[in-house]
């Protein structure tokens, strides 16, 4: 009796610190010139701490500088606890979607559901809660919320909708934009992320993730929008040696005659002269403007001065200024700054975040002990290890096999590399022979509390099955090879770089070398999406028709003739997955390296021919290619790995199985000694994942990063070059 009123005391304390997050509700403050934090938390019934607990930005006993956004919570105290109580009746009340009195929606409306979106986000969207949504649509009782459902909202009356609605005065609803992040738009809007996040609770503390179009809520700017400030706002600036409106105009985006009418004096001087301080605006930028596109962004930590601050981030304080005019108030924790796209110094980029360089090697906790567990399907069942020669039959047929003990060999390497660095690991190795059935008894016989990262499956039944198991305990779950998956589970690490990133990185590396070439396309009809991409990045581009039969494809020679320049260098993308086109396309291309189109014409110039792809899959690699034709055009595709120099990992492989590794051994290496310096480092792979900027090892390079609701995805890739017969990474 006395563990069930304990157990009962604990639900009910539970219960009633969620009804209190809930009910907290918050309002904004923009300080005027001369205010004091004392005068505000009085004008606003708090206490002054309860300020600073939300606006981490400011310190006790600090001036506050005018028109910073404050978040005020409401009145706490007796008054506070009042609100509270009464919130949890009132969901009481709203529970069968009518109040105590009876009361009855007075009308509905439509609402259609949009991608990723939650029971609980729309009921607080329409400020009611799930119940009144279920009650009205019934299919939801026995069926899960899905994209393009369309719902019936009801619509009340009285108190009970307004109780967690937001003040109007003081908060407008922010549409994101598009590669806009949490750190731009906190910028964007002068406030910390902290007090972002406080805003908006619906926002994952974990992930950094913001779609396009998603909704926020954010403080309004006093006297205007974020988008209308009309207030110009001006910086003193002292004239260098040398300095003329040339440089100026430069460096501040301001025209001369511009500086020359705000400025009187560089007239009546008769010019810039040094040590002259003169006015310069600080440019507006449009909202568009602050993306992961022109700025990347860093967190202020606590702490840091000015001297610290500019020397990791290789920037002078005055021009941080210039980006950054808050800094005038003084260096706050938690301020988000803007950088330039191309800012270098000692740090790493992720994500458009800019994060402190950790050398693994050097931060390793050696008391820490990975504990890691090995699915694989080394496919014994079918493999008689008793007889070699059946045995080595077997495993050249069986890829599967041949794959895992690819990985699961270097994967040793990897193991006996951490044991020289004096990390000891406990491993399990499991063969799951491929079956469902075989991997869930394998698990059932396992304590997944105990494992700090599994590798493997390979299959995706026993991927999902591994991860649903192991998402209980939050443990990881490593896919070695590629995966398409529909898994909504937050602990996948999908270590295989997708087609879709390896096409937009391969895209973004053209668009930063191509010059006044002839672009041309060639792209079979299973392949209109990278046509469509290219097409997008390069409107220019000519595209050749491909002729396409039942047991025949290539284009006309003539036709593709008729797109090729003597002018300029012709660079031809191949999109297909058709062996056939890739030899025919590649041995005419190769024809016209360095030969004139009309041969007759002994003063034409020689045409230069090279060779691109956005996905180089099994049809490259095809037999029939000529790899010499390949090499003449110098072609370059995106790839996820490249060839290993022999380096210490290729001396131990040899060593120890007296053979050179093939690629799944260099993959299996990379991505357990990957894993296990992480978690050597810290034992929570996916905290650390979110510190950690790219990795890379003997042939494979890895950057996660964190999906909504789909896991962490690797975002590294290579651009490769045949050229020479040589494969080389083309430096981007």
């Amino acid at each position: 009796m006395k563990q069930f009123l304990k157990i009962t005391v604990v639900v009910l304390l539970l219960v009633f610190a969620g009804c209190k997050a809930t009910a907290q509700k918050f309002s904004t403050h923009a300080v005027k010139s001369g205010e004091t934090l004392e005068a505000i938390a009085k004008q606003y019934k708090v206490t002054q701490a309860a300020i600073l607990t939300y606006n981490k930005e400011i310190r006790e006993g600090q001036s506050l500088k005018a028109n910073t956004i404050l978040v005020i919570p409401k009145s706490s105290g007796v008054t506070e606890q009042k609100t509270t109580n009464s919130t949890v009746v009132k969901q009481k009340e709203t529970v069968s979607g009518q109040t105590e009195n009876g009361e009855k929606p007075y009308g509905f409306t439509s609402y259609r559901v949009k991608k990723r979106e939650t029971l609980y986000g729309i009921a607080k969207r329409f400020n009611i809660s799930e119940d009144d949504i279920k009650k009205y649509n019934r299919q939801l009782y026995s069926s899960q919320l899905k994209r393009k459902m369309l719902l019936k909202i009801p619509k009340f009356k009285n108190a009970h909708n307004a109780e967690g609605s937001v003040n109007e005065d003081d908060f407008t609803m922010y549409k994101v934009l598009p590669k806009e992040t949490r750190w731009s738009i906190a910028n964007k809007h002068g406030i910390t992320i902290d007090s972002l996040l406080l805003l908006n609770p619906d926002l994952s503390k974990s992930s950094d993730y913001l779609r396009e179009g998603q909704e926020l809520k954010m403080p309004i700017i006093a006297g205007s929008t974020v988008e209308k400030q009309e207030t110009q706002l001006y910086m003193s600036y002292t004239v260098p040696p040398k300095m003329n409106f040339y440089q100026l105009e430069k460096k501040f985006g301001v025209k001369s005659d511009e500086i020359v009418r705000l400025n009187p004096e560089i007239q009546q001087r008769q010019g810039l002269k040094e040590g002259m301080v003169i006015r310069i605006p600080q440019q507006k930028l449009d909202a568009q403007d602050i993306n992961t596109d022109n700025f990347i962004f860093y967190e202020v930590k606590p702490k840091q001065t000015e001297f610290s601050l500019t020397r990791k981030l290789g920037i002078s304080y005055k021009d941080l200024l210039l980006l950054n005019p808050d800094l005038e108030g003084g260096l706050k924790a938690g301020m988000v700054l803007k950088l330039p796209k191309d800012q270098t110094g000692d740090f790493e980029v992720k994500n458009a975040l800019v994060l402190d360089k950790i050398n693994l090697l050097d931060s390793i906790d050696r008391t820490n002990t990975p504990k890691l567990m090995f699915l694989l399907p080394f496919r014994l069942d079918r493999i008689d290890v008793a007889n070699k020669e059946n045995a080595q039959k077997s495993l050249e047929a069986r890829v599967d096999a041949k794959l895992s003990l690819g990985l699961y060999s270097g994967a040793l390497i990897a193991l006996d590399s951490l044991a020289s660095l004096g990390i000891s690991v406990e491993v399990k190795t499991f063969d799951n022979q491929l079956n469902l059935a075989k991997t869930k008894e394998i698990l059932r016989q396992q304590n997944l509390s105990q494992i700090n990262a599994i590798v493997g499956p390979l299959d995706l039944p026993s991927l999902k099955e591994v991860a649903i198991q192991a998402s209980r305990y939050q443990v990881p779950v490593i896919a070695p090879i590629p995966a398409t998956s529909d898994l909504s589970l937050n602990n996948v690490f999908f270590s295989y770089t997708s087609d879709d990133i390896l096409r937009e990185d391969m895209l973004n590396y053209m668009d930063g070398v191509v010059e006044d070439q002839n672009i041309i396309i060639i792209a079979d009809s299973d392949h209109v999406t990278e046509r469509m991409a290219i097409l997008e990045k390069f409107p220019q581009a000519k595209v050749a028709v491909v002729k396409e039969e039942e047991k025949n494809i290539g284009i006309n020679i003539e036709k593709l003739k008729s797109l090729v320049s003597e002018e300029t260098d012709n660079w031809v993308f191949v999109e297909t997955d058709n062996f056939k086109l890739v030899s025919s396309v590649t041995s005419i291309l190769n024809s016209f390296q360095n030969a004139l189109l009309d041969p007759t014409d002994t003063n034409g110039v020689k045409v230069k021919m090279r060779m691109f792809t956005t996905n180089k899959n099994k049809a490259f690699d095809n037999d029939v290619i000529s790899n010499s034709h390949l090499s003449n055009l110098h072609f370059t595709y995106p790839s996820v790995y490249k060839e290993p120099g022999n380096n210490g990992f290729v001396k131990r492989y040899r060593q120890r199985f007296g053979d050179y590794p093939d690629r799944y051994a260099v993959r299996g290496f990379d991505i357990t000694y990957d894993l296990l310096l992480k978690l050597a480092y810290k034992s929570d792979l996916m905290q650390v994942s979110q510190e950690i900027g790219e990795t890379e090892y003997a042939g494979n390079k890895f950057s996660y990063k964190k999906d909504n609701t789909s896991g962490y995805f690797n975002q590294s890739t290579y651009i490769m070059s045949l050229d020479d017969m040589l494969i080389k990474e083309v430096k981007m």
